[in-house]
């Protein structure tokens, strides 16, 4: 059932602390930028009666589909601009055996995507336009984040023992058809939570939940390439500006960090969350970062000055959060918090941002 907002009774949201003025010439208005005004817009939400939570929301690349995963062994997949309604979704089921945690979409195809599971330990591929998955792969290791080069042609995937491995699609033998098959690494073994391809395919962004660095990596050669102290207690997220000017990483700090790519410095340090960060997606324009951190919020925050620009309610901590990749929507997931005496717990997706 869809709902227009987020229940204010479910738990009240503490206002984002306003940092100083930033220089003038980086302002909205001295660049002649003109920002949507997000305070007059109001969550939608689709709620699924689950004791599990939805874990992973993905745009595809021309953004006409959203696809979730997390409940159960099915992935749900909605056309936003027609509808948003539990009952509009197109299910994808007959790949999985169990509870499916990620999906990532082909970014060269916008009907291509995959999934994975940790507890079958399987990356399924699938097409929107049939029901039936095109390949599955069994793995050794139980995956736990997927991520696909911009020419849509290797996948980056990291596992629940902190292990980046890569998959490759092409043909093996002469006879044979092109399909996704396990990347020969040449016996390298790469520690990463995440692992995230650069804009044109030939680095990857690294990210260790234990560790206080971000690494940069070239590829396939997997030399280090940059190694920066970016937070205390261990580094959980990154996203590269789709401007190629900024990377932005999220720690248990509850800090987000953004560092001028030509430079390596950080250029500015957002501090509006009061809770670790979970996720960060840039807009397609690179004017706005979404920040979903553990507590009921997602914090929108202007990218040139870290200014916290709205606070948008949730109904529980977000482990995800997805820019519309042409429009300033973001979508996130999650699940709410049980509460004794109160209603039972619910999984739910939600979209914000004009004409939602």
């Amino acid at each position: 059932m869809a709902a227009p907002y987020a229940n204010p009774n479910e738990e009240e949201i503490p206002s984002p602390e306003r940092p100083p003025s930033p220089p003038p010439h980086t302002t909205f208005a001295t660049r002649g930028v003109h920002a949507p005004t997000f305070s007059a817009f109001r969550p939608r939400e689709v709620r699924f009666a689950s004791s599990q939570a939805m874990n992973h929301i993905a745009w595809s690349c021309d953004g006409k589909k959203l696809g979730a995963v997390g409940i159960d062994k099915t992935v749900r997949v909605w056309s936003p601009e027609k509808s948003v309604e539990q009952r509009s979704s197109t299910s994808y089921s007959g790949g999985h055996s169990d509870d499916v945690d990620y999906i990532a979409w082909n970014p060269t195809h916008p009907d291509l995507f995959c999934t994975s599971s940790q507890k079958d330990r399987r990356i399924v591929f699938w097409d929107a336009r049939q029901s039936r998955y095109i390949q599955q792969l069994s793995l050794r290791h139980a995956p736990y984040q997927l991520n696909y080069s911009p020419d849509g042609k290797t996948i980056l995937y990291t596992t629940v023992t902190r292990q980046m491995h890569a998959l490759t699609y092409r043909k093996e033998g002469e006879d044979a058809k092109e399909q996704w098959h396990q990347a020969d690494m040449g016996g390298r073994m790469v520690s990463a939570s995440t692992a995230t391809f650069n804009h044109v395919g030939d680095g990857i962004v690294l990210t260790h939940q234990s560790e206080h660095l971000i690494r940069i990596l070239d590829y396939p050669g997997l030399n280090v390439l940059q190694s920066t102290p970016a937070h205390v207690g261990g580094c959980v997220a990154a996203a590269l500006d789709p401007r190629g000017r900024y990377l932005a990483s999220g720690g248990h700090d509850s800090i987000v960090n953004l560092f001028d790519l030509s430079e390596w410095i950080c250029a500015r340090t957002i501090t509006a969350c009061d809770n670790a960060i979970n996720a960060l997606s840039f807009s397609h324009d690179g004017e706005f970062i979404a920040i979903a951190n553990a507590g009921n919020y997602i914090d929108i925050c202007a990218v040139e000055t870290g200014m916290p620009l709205h606070r948008v309610p949730a109904p529980g901590p977000a482990p995800t959060v997805s820019w519309h990749p042409s429009k300033h929507v973001i979508a996130y997931c999650g699940h709410t918090k049980t509460r004794e005496g109160g209603p039972p717990p619910t999984a739910w997706i939600s979209l914000f941002g004009p004409g939602m």
